[in-house]
């Protein structure tokens, strides 16, 4: 499903975020020092080789609501915008640390000019954010920050699960 807002294409589908080779930049839903972990940090240090971690090491440890850029080495991408989601019910406030993440990723991706971005569903996970507030939370942040965008053609929400897609859906619709 896509939908146009103000001249940025807005995508939600099911695929590998770690295999999308007409995207510019890939978010990684990373851990704090910033290696190869399960869900989407582990797809995409396992799909970008062993390159892509010697890059993260000095770049380690990163904060909850932070976000760092990387060359994709053997990913279809140029560049891994990685990004540390907030543990749900631990780090505090949640929402403003999630909030940060998407504004964080976008701009690093702005930094770089970069003109497509690939998002998770940051913190869904094993960080056990409810799946309806992470979306509603990034949807809001990414309508909020589209006038501030110069660079950004395309954002796309990759999701891993048919249940998280329905969901992505739903909201993108009622935008």
């Amino acid at each position: 499903m896509k939908k146009t807002i103000q001249n940025i294409e807005i995508e939600v589908f099911q695929g590998d975020i770690a295999n999308l080779p007409n995207v510019e930049a890939v978010v990684n839903a990373a851990n704090a020092q910033l290696t190869t972990g399960g869900g989407v940090a582990g797809a995409i240090h396992r799909a970008a080789g062993p390159k892509l971690y010697e890059e993260c090491k000095p770049l380690a440890p990163i904060a909850p609501g932070e976000a760092v850029i990387t060359v994709a080495y053997n990913l279809p991408n140029k560049y891994v915008i990685h990004s540390l989601g907030p543990v749900y019910g631990k780090d505090k406030p949640e929402n403003k640390l999630l909030e940060n993440c998407y504004k964080n990723v976008l701009k690093r991706a702005e930094e770089k000019k970069v003109k497509s971005v690939a998002f998770p569903a940051i913190s869904t996970g094993a960080f056990g954010y409810p799946i309806k507030e992470a979306t509603k939370i990034s949807f809001n942040t990414i309508l909020a920050e589209i006038p501030k965008l110069k660079h950004l053609q395309k954002l796309k929400f990759v999701l891993f699960s048919e249940a998280d897609l329905e969901i992505y859906e739903t909201m993108l619709a009622e935008m």
